[in-house]
């Protein structure tokens, strides 16, 4: 126990040596961000311009399948040709964008730090209703990035040869595994990348909608009294609940129109400030731009009595009738439109690697998913979330081919689900503070609309898409909320483990507040010396501080404590909440300091802060070894009374990763058990 500890190498590599993988990996993904750069937060931030690319186009893109899907409802062989109905359908789908923005812009107010209908909800409502909506959202999410991209290839392969159609599903993969890498080096990065095609849609789709409306100007009083006529001949056929049912059939099968209008309120992290005001302007473009899309597109189908063809998607179809006098022009404009509309499709998968990460990342950090999904990666963003999307979207385009046909079916059910539980939530919270904000009433009226109209369509698309794959939705979602429910319910047993040790916080707190029980020995930096990794001041650190006494009595003269703090999607928000962050680890370690010396030993603590604590921690090794030459490495770590793959999965267990690094260069290091049954 007495003999000497062999000398330490003195050439520690604190980083391993890159090898090729990790310099295509740095070439791909970029160089590592420093996140206590005061100027990161600005830099990797979005103007309202920006913001409204990489999350409004979500909505925006979903004019190219929404509206589509509303009017193959109203001309179809089974229920008959209505075309003029869609004016009905194009007016309902106006005003719902703008009460559900009304809506979402509340919860702008109330969470300007973001976190959406998750938020919402859980602090409405309650934890459990909450994590129902983060699944929810995460589902959606991920149908977001599948159906956006096989809408886009899809926009692309319209005016393809079609013989190369053998080649789309798999371009629909790629497209995936693209945007998967632009999301791993950064939001802004990706966004960047994007910007001119957004604003290609933009004009030409502007430019077509103008085109339409005003070159069948002369014809509005000839579309009112067809559309008089239309209504008359379906309500003889079918009764007037008859056409009212047809109607709300299509307006709710367009239903995809207005997902993505829940992404501002979730990303608002990314936003610059003053990020109230750019979250509320951000919603303004998107809401107004998404409403005069979508109407005019309908009013477009009108007027040129747009039908399915083959193959094609039927803004296609509309922009070949529209430019079919325009001779090579016209080619020239609809590649230049479908192309821009298939690239918008891409920019709206991006919301998808925006919300659905940051959604991930917040049920990670109230523990209802893996700790895991809130880790930063060297590029600042939540890789293992960007993954995990990623994944899944392919997951879902494997299920259903590539077919847009049949990813509509699986989309926009979830995210009602979202709408309706948020707007649910800010009900009840006008009506308790009713008594105490004046303009309570109005706000009020706006949720309490906007709840019926999410319920109302949520039960629309269940029934009507229930048994042509509704279900498979309903069963995903149910699945993952049965997985967060078992984790929830194993970090809470682990909570209830870890409270027996609690007796020696309190006891070691109750230590700390009595005189020094003995005089502090002089600084010996050749004594022997224990390194000792803490997470904090908390029972598990000191359980396995105690069993080092014990197990090397007399032994050590010297104890160093080494605490990193974790930078994740929690705290990684500010200058100010970075400050916090380093000034309670260096507070946690000099509990243990003060601890020590309480008890007549030398001792000094080590900070630091990082994304990776192995690396941050070996950083420090070099300069703790060349200060005490003789010393030993220590960690603790949790033993479950069973140890399984989902226990594995649920914890990061550091101390074997650092204890694999300081092996490979000769460090000894020992991890102590620390039995929690």
């Amino acid at each position: 126990m007495n003999d000497e500890i062999p000398d330490i190498p003195s050439d520690f590599q604190p980083e391993p040596r890159q090898g090729i993988l990790q310099k295509i990996r740095r070439f791909v993904l970029g160089g590592e961000r420093n996140p206590f750069d005061n100027s990161i937060f600005h830099n990797m931030s979005l103007l309202p311009f920006f913001a409204w690319v990489g999350l409004g186009a979500d909505g925006l893109s979903s004019s190219s399948y929404g509206p589509e899907e509303a009017w193959h409802v109203l001309n179809n062989v089974n229920a008959g040709w209505h075309p003029h109905l869609g004016l009905f359908v194009a007016l309902g789908t106006a005003i719902t964008v703008f009460i559900l923005s009304a809506g979402y812009s509340q919860i702008i107010e109330m969470f300007p730090s973001g976190g959406g209908g998750y938020l919402v909800a859980s602090k409405l409502l309650s934890p459990s209703v909450g994590m129902v909506s983060g699944c929810a959202l995460m589902i959606d999410y991920v149908l977001t990035i599948s159906l956006s991209v096989a809408a886009g290839i899809d926009a692309i392969y319209s005016f393809l040869p079609p013989e190369l159609l053998e080649f789309k599903f798999v371009t629909v993969i790629a497209g995936i595994f693209v945007l998967t890498v632009l999301n791993l080096r950064g939001v802004k990065e990706s966004i960047g990348v994007m910007i001119p095609i957004f604003l290609v849609f933009v004009f030409t789709h502007a430019f077509a909608i103008i085109y339409a409306l005003t070159t069948h100007v002369g014809q509005m009083p000839k579309l009112v009294v067809e559309t008089h006529t239309d209504l008359s001949q379906t309500a003889t056929k079918l009764g007037y609940l008859g056409v009212f049912m047809l109607i709300m059939k299509a307006y709710s099968m367009g239903a995809g129109t207005y997902t993505g209008i829940e992404a501002v309120s979730n990303g608002m992290n990314i936003l610059r400030e003053p990020r109230l005001q750019n979250g509320k302007r951000t919603m303004r473009y998107m809401s107004i731009s998404l409403a005069i899309t979508a109407v005019g597109l309908f009013m477009a189908y009108m007027f040129y009595q747009v039908q399915r063809v083959e193959g094609k998607t039927l803004n296609a179809v509309l922009f070949e009738r529209m430019t079919a006098g325009w001779g090579h022009s016209g080619n020239t404009f609809i590649w230049v439109t479908l192309f821009s509309e298939a690239a918008l499709l891409f920019i709206a998968a991006q919301a998808g690697f925006i919300g659905g990460p940051r959604v991930l990342a917040n049920l990670s950090l109230d523990r209802w998913f893996p700790s895991r999904f809130a880790m930063l990666s060297d590029r600042l963003v939540t890789h293992n979330g960007v993954l995990l999307m990623s994944f899944l979207a392919l997951a879902t385009i494997l299920f259903s081919h590539g077919s847009v046909q049949i990813l509509v079916v699986l989309y926009s059910i979830n995210v009602f689900i979202t709408f309706s539980l948020s707007m649910l939530g800010m009900i009840k919270h006008w009506w308790e503070v009713r008594n105490k904000e004046k303009r309570w009433k109005r706000r009020l009226a706006v949720v309490l609309v906007g709840f019926c109209m999410s319920v109302f369509i949520l039960m629309f698309v269940v029934v009507f898409k229930f048994k042509e794959g509704g279900w498979a939705t309903l069963l995903v979602t149910g699945g993952l909320i049965g997985f967060a429910l078992l984790v929830k319910r194993h970090y809470r047993e682990t909570e209830k483990l870890l409270g027996r040790l609690d007796g020696l916080v309190k006891a070691a707190n109750t230590g700390m507040s009595l005189p020094n029980a003995k005089e502090i020995p002089a600084l010996d930096p050749k004594a022997k010396t224990a390194v000792f990794l803490v997470n904090g001041f908390n029972g598990l650190g000191l359980h396995t501080l105690l069993n080092i006494q014990r197990l090397f009595t007399g032994v050590f003269k010297n104890f160093v404590f080494v605490h990193v703090g974790l930078v994740d999607a929690g705290n990684f928000k500010g200058v100010e909440e970075m400050a916090a962050l380093r000034e309670h680890v260096e507070s946690e370690c000099a509990k243990y300091v003060d601890y020590m010396n309480r008890y007549g030993f030398y001792a000094e603590a080590v900070t630091a802060v990082g994304i990776d604590v192995v690396t941050e921690a070996a950083e420090q090794v070099p300069q703790i070894l060349k200060r005490y030459p003789q010393s030993i490495f220590f960690g603790g770590q949790l033993v479950f009374p069973e140890d399984t793959f989902f226990t594995r999965f649920l914890h990061n267990n550091i101390v074997f990763a650092l204890q694999r690094r300081f092996y490979n260069q000769g460090i000894p290091f020992v991890i102590l058990p620390v039995r929690v049954y």
